[in-house]
């Protein structure tokens, strides 16, 4: 067992973009585990990058980070909105989802997750994380669309949260979104 803190994650929809925002980032566990090691000579793992390029661990998740101030979860989850993806979310614009274990083999930490709107109006910085925490984090935005596709594609690497997160949002919010796109041509 080992010991970590909790967590919280944000499903965030651009309705400007009409899209899904994630963030990519490289995770060396992914990387280790896509990659064959190679014996060197003196007993250590090498990887031959050239046949195992980085791209092998990138990782698209969820905006999201860990519970590690005395602060609301909404309040952590609209600082990690901020510093991941650049959004300026006020707090009445979190919609909790729900409230899990993680790692449940590992740690059995909790984590929780909450949905925002945002728009391109709401951007106020580019995002990328935190450097000095060596966050180097990509904004993607992935058409809502194509969600399903993307949650099945098992060439793509994501975490277990991000297929809840997505099935959760298909079923909950992208119906609504439809029909008020639809309402919204119709008049």
């Amino acid at each position: 067992m080992i010991k970590v803190h909790n967590s919280v994650s944000i499903i965030l929809y651009n309705s400007t973009k009409k899209s899904l925002v994630f963030v990519k980032q490289f995770r060396p566990a992914i990387y280790m585990n896509e990659a064959i090691t190679e014996p060197g000579e003196d007993g250590s793992a090498t990887v031959d990058t050239r046949q195992h390029p980085g791209s092998r661990g990138l990782s698209y998740e969820l905006c999201a980070g860990i519970v590690d101030k005395n602060k609301p979860l909404a309040e952590i989850a609209q600082d990690e909105i901020l510093e991941e993806c650049g959004y300026a979310v006020p707090i009445d614009r979190l919609e909790k989802v729900a409230t899990y274990r993680t790692g449940i083999g590992t740690s059995g930490a909790m984590g929780t997750m909450f949905y925002a709107e945002v728009d391109d109006s709401m951007v106020v910085s580019s995002g990328g994380g935190n450097l000095a925490e060596g966050e180097l984090i990509e904004v993607v935005h992935l058409p809502a669309e194509e969600a399903l596709d993307f949650l099945w594609n098992d060439a793509v690497n994501k975490p277990g949260g991000v297929l809840m997160a997505v099935m959760w949002f298909c079923h909950n919010k992208l119906p609504k979104i439809k029909q008020t796109a639809l309402a919204e041509e119709c008049s």
